[in-house]
């Protein structure tokens, strides 16, 4: 995502160990220009892992499993 707020920062920085790593890449995520964008990639394409559109994969699964019950 070139036009992203991620494009300044290393990619190891959207896949943390750790909550307080969720939080900072949810930061960087937070107020993106392509952040809806993002985050309907890594729905489509079922990525596991990171922080995508500012929603860690907890919360992509919650999302995916909700458009499952309500299709």
């Amino acid at each position: 995502m070139s036009q992203g707020n991620c494009r300044n920062y290393p990619p190891a920085t959207f896949f943390p160990s750790d909550g307080v790593g969720v939080d900072r890449a949810r930061k960087i995520c937070n107020g993106c220009p392509v952040l809806d964008t993002c985050l309907e990639h890594a729905l489509e394409h079922r990525i596991e892992h990171g922080v995508w559109g500012g929603a860690s994969e907890r919360e992509r699964r919650r999302i995916l499993k909700r458009r499952r019950v309500d299709a």
